[in-house]
């Protein structure tokens, strides 16, 4: 491979770059990656062990983890000097140890913006499901306890007018915003940062500053904000005690901002009147709890889970990685508290 830059991390790289996939992609994405570089797939499609993913950083170029893969600094600290770049497939990066990365002069990437669409458009099915108790409905027809229809029968509540608060007003916040405007929802959100007046003004929604206050007068609370520590447990059992008894709770985000614990309770005693969950905080192990509840549909996480998405997300990583060899920035490269 002809050397573009004077760049240590493109000068030592002789013929294909060796990059090691910790997931079974698209057979497109796998097909293309073949073709591009020299490529270790994971077939199995089974989780990589943490020593495991430390070989595989030892050995590669470039490494290709998912959201499930867990890459802490002691991992990073151990791999060897030829790993250079770390290409996420996926928009998350909690599960990556930055700091240790760019003390390495290691690359990290993503894939923004591939999945907005999707996840809003689940967001927006749990919004609509859960108060209308279509899991609770679906789950009474297949287990044959359906006598038929009455003028009383399965009766939730409908969206048009209810209030939506908006927890984390980025990409797919603003997109569940948009979506949400067009049942009739009024719209209020709660972020780090307001919003400039414009795009308030496009989605019809509204800057609330006092967190516990949207929480308290929403009739639905949907999350869409990082893991992270200042996010750890964001709805705790104080803030759902907040909650009206008529409220729902949308978690598409990441299991770890909810204390899983105290939504049970809150679930089991009628604080709340429902929840919809694609995220858990022991993934791919879901409290049997919260499972049995007929009150919340459980679905194990399929926020990103389309072909287009998929697709898109791997075009993306191949890029990252191409511009990378060539010398190049690569255009998804994660420059949040990278010197």
């Amino acid at each position: 491979m002809p050397v573009v830059s004077d760049t240590p991390l493109a000068r030592r790289i002789a013929g294909k770059p060796r990059v090691h996939v910790t997931r079974h992609l698209l057979p497109s994405v796998e097909a293309r990656m073949s073709e591009l570089f020299d490529v270790v797939l994971n077939t199995e499609d089974r989780p990589l062990t943490r020593d495991e993913l430390v070989e595989a950083m030892n050995g590669s170029d470039v490494l290709v983890p998912t959201v499930t893969d867990r890459i802490d600094a002691g991992m990073i600290e151990a791999a060897g000097d030829r790993l250079g770049l770390i290409a996420n497939f996926g928009a998350g990066i909690e599960h990556i140890a930055l700091g240790a990365a760019r003390s390495r002069k290691i690359i990290v990437t993503n894939t923004p913006g591939v999945f907005t669409d999707d996840t809003a458009d689940l967001t927006m099915m749990l919004i609509l499901s859960v108060p209308r108790r279509l899991g609770e409905g679906s789950r009474l027809v297949r287990d044959g306890q359906w006598t038929g229809w009455a003028p009383t029968a399965m009766l939730g509540h409908c969206i048009g007018g209810k209030r939506l608060g908006i927890v984390g007003m980025g990409r797919i916040g603003q997109a569940v915003a948009h979506r949400a405007r067009a049942f009739g929802m009024e719209v209020v959100y709660h972020n780090r940062h307001r919003l400039p007046p414009s795009i308030e003004t496009m989605f019809g929604a509204r800057y609330e500053p006092d967190l516990e206050r949207l929480i308290a007068e929403s009739d639905i609370v949907t999350l869409h904000c990082p893991a992270g520590a200042g996010t750890h447990h964001l709805v705790n059992a104080a803030r759902l005690a907040e909650m009206k008894p008529t409220a729902y709770l949308i978690n598409t985000a990441r299991g770890d901002l909810i204390d899983e614990e105290a939504l049970i309770a809150a679930l089991q005693t009628g604080q709340i009147a429902g929840a919809g969950l694609d995220v858990f905080a022991n993934e791919p192990d879901v409290d049997p709890r919260l499972i049995a509840l007929p009150n919340v549909i459980t679905l194990p996480h399929l926020g990103s889970a389309t072909m287009e998405g998929r697709a898109h997300a791997g075009e993306k990583v191949i890029a990252n990685i191409r511009f990378w060899v060539d010398g190049h920035r690569p255009p998804d490269q994660v420059l949040e508290g990278w010197a």
